[in-house]
């Protein structure tokens, strides 16, 4: 150990670890001691990468591409997401304002660096990925978080209100992790007019957007006054399973930043392994047959995992996007407490949802890129232990003062009999909770569903 001092930089002394890790590397732990866990945490597609991509990276490397590379990319593989962003994107893209960087991350990294002073505000939209935050504030910069909807698509809630002089840049994700979210043409066009109206840059992250359900994804590069202001970030991780190989790209039409970005990786990194891009090339013009099966089986197992949730209790609409589910789980405790119960009564495996911001506080995120028996199995442990919880009922001690508990057909109404009071559950949507005291009836959440008020209850209580 060095005598005391510290040599950790205050950039980095500002800056959380990642949640997702945690949590991720806990479960792992677990598994490791003989624990059976079924994994919901990382963010990684379980299929394996094409093989016809793979081949074209094997073939490059036995033919000799092991040595550098032009620094921005090669420039077949630039015209090829050129040729991408302008067939599905409507970007009006050139090869020389693209740079291929090793993974996403680091081209999100590098962006920051390249253009936030100290002191400079960076809107991010809440909830958002952990590495919004961390990379803002280790280029010295401050986040700005812009409180979103739940109820409406997850919606940013008036983001104009949170520019100051000190604003630089927007950053969001669309389709969302956490969320699934997917931005329709009104929710961007919100966004391009703040960044018009007040000289922005805005940082598109479209790392999901070929893993999409029904909705038809919009890049908000290709609106009106946002081609020169818009850097559009994008990769091959999580449409082709390739989150090992490390690579991703930007397009960055303003010069100056791309200009400052080159010279980041020219000091750092240098260039993305040489055979790997040429792998690359094959996802974007080979055959997207694989893609097409991958994103089919992710929407069967989105709808399991839903409807699952749903049924347990915890309240999670339906995702557009991406592969996660972002449910609230408020019913039961914070995002947290469930996550901690999950893995240790249940052997199930979830990132709490602070770690995407303030408002996931009392939510939690499942990564559904796990099998559908899987899935499967998860939900049946986990309505073991959340289907009837009695420290919500105030019962302590159900061994004792719990008579009975019934369940009755698809309605799965749940009769506990207590030793002074009656509790009625209903779980279709959403949990429904009636105690009957002996001297009084009240009704402390109904789902209208069902048709009764509580004041129907008080005047007919044999209803």
């Amino acid at each position: 150990m060095l005598e005391s001092r510290d040599f950790v930089s205050d950039r980095l002394n500002r800056v959380e670890g990642s949640a997702t890790l945690k949590y991720s590397n806990r479960a792992k732990e677990m598994k490791a001691q003989g624990e059976n866990v079924i994994e919901f945490t990382l963010g990684e597609p379980d299929f394996p990468t094409p093989k016809n991509i793979c081949d074209a990276a094997a073939e490059a490397m036995y033919a000799g591409e092991t040595h550098y590379s032009a620094g921005p990319g090669l420039a077949d593989l630039r015209e090829a997401i050129a040729e991408k962003l302008q067939k599905d994107n409507a970007i009006d893209a050139e090869a020389s304002s693209i740079i291929l960087t090793p993974g996403a991350k680091q081209a999100l990294f590098m962006l920051m660096q390249s253009t936030i002073n100290d002191g400079d505000e960076v809107i991010l939209f809440d909830p958002c990925w952990v590495s919004y935050d961390a990379c803002v504030r280790m280029a010295g910069g401050i986040p700005v978080y812009v409180p979103t909807d739940p109820t409406d698509g997850f919606r940013p809630v008036n983001p104009e209100s949170y520019i100051t002089p000190k604003t630089k840049m927007i950053v969001f994700n669309s389709p969302c992790n956490p969320t699934g979210a997917v931005y329709d043409e009104s929710v961007l066009r919100e966004i391009a007019d703040v960044a018009v109206d007040h000289n922005l840059l805005v940082l598109a992250d479209e790392i999901y957007e070929k893993i999409i359900y029904g909705k038809k994804h919009i890049s908000i590069g290709s609106l009106d006054g946002m081609a020169e202001r818009t850097v559009t970030l994008n990769g091959f991780s999580k449409a082709y399973a390739m989150t090992g190989w490390r690579l991703g790209y930007m397009h960055i039409p303003e010069p100056s930043v791309f200009k400052a970005l080159s010279k980041i990786q020219s000091h750092s990194v240098g260039n993305v392994t040489t055979f790997i891009q040429y792998g690359a090339i094959e996802a974007l013009r080979g055959p997207q047959d694989d893609l097409a099966a991958m994103t089919k089986e992710f929407k069967e197992r989105r709808n399991i995992l839903i409807d699952g949730l749903n049924k347990i209790g915890f309240r999670c609409p339906m995702p557009d996007g991406a592969f996660y589910a972002f449910p609230d789980v408020s019913e039961f405790g914070n995002g947290e407490e469930v996550t901690t119960k999950l893995l240790n009564e249940a052997k199930v495996a979830v990132v709490p949802g602070f770690g995407f911001g303030k408002s996931g506080e009392n939510y939690v995120r499942f990564s559904y890129a796990t099998s559908v028996d899987k899935i499967r199995e998860a939900l049946e442990r986990m309505e073991k232990i959340f289907w009837y919880c009695p420290e919500q009922h105030g019962i302590t001690d159900p061994a004792k003062s719990l008579c009975g508990i019934f369940f009755i057909f698809e309605k799965r109404l749940t009769l506990l009999f207590s030793e002074k009071r009656l509790i009625l559950l209903f779980s279709e949507k959403r949990p429904t909770l009636i105690c009957l005291n002996l001297s009084e009836i009240r009704c402390h959440f109904f789902s209208r569903s069902y048709g009764f008020t509580e004041e129907d209850l008080k005047t007919d209580p044999d209803r």
